[in-house]
């Protein structure tokens, strides 16, 4: 994208400010405003079903999934709404649930699609790697009904491993795997 030299960056706080009055969707990149597009219905499916899977696998564990409406502060220009997102080891409370943006997820899920898959598996990747906090990052295409994992290792040590057969995600993090029915579940 062309940058404007007379658009003035803007940080995550001052982006936070603004209030879009819209039903529309805006993530900042590089301190730039952005309009996120709309999902599918088997984008939709697909995020709904790991966040309703790790819902009730979570309650109780101390760490908690959030669906994209919680943005993810990357760094004081970037600030991302991933697909699901969890939290742990931060209590419940009534402060924490009143703000609209974290910046320590432990697990990021990006369901990919056409438009996006080349951002999400390019630019989100890269900027969520660099999230010490960052354990997991998963991609799921509903599409081809196939997933994604980038695990942390070591401090700057990662396996990406691309499945091009079915297959349960392990979240050794949370000690457990999402069956790979749940993910691309259609009932």
């Amino acid at each position: 994208m062309r940058h404007d030299p007379l658009y003035k960056k803007i940080t995550v706080d001052e982006f936070l400010a603004i209030d879009f009055g819209t039903d529309r969707k805006f993530e900042l990149v590089d301190g730039v405003i952005r309009m996120m597009t709309g999902g599918t219905p088997a984008h939709s499916r697909v995020a709904t079903n790991i966040l309703v899977f790790l819902a009730g696998e979570l309650r109780g564990t101390g760490c908690r999934a959030y669906n994209s409406d919680m943005g993810v502060r990357v760094n004081d220009t970037d600030l991302r709404y991933p697909d699901v997102s969890v939290f742990c080891g931060n209590p419940a409370t009534r402060e924490r649930e009143e703000q609209r943006v974290f910046n320590d997820p432990r697990i990021i899920f990006e369901v990919l699609s056409g438009s996006t898959a080349k951002i999400d598996q390019g630019a989100k990747l890269a900027e969520y790697r660099e999230l010490a906090s960052v354990d997991t990052i998963v991609f799921a295409d509903p599409e081809n009904e196939l997933t994604r994992v980038v695990q942390r290792l070591g401090p700057t040590t990662w396996r990406d491993d691309m499945f091009a057969q079915p297959h349960d995600v392990a979240l050794p993090l949370l000690n457990l795997t999402i069956p790979h029915t749940e993910i691309f579940g259609r009932d």
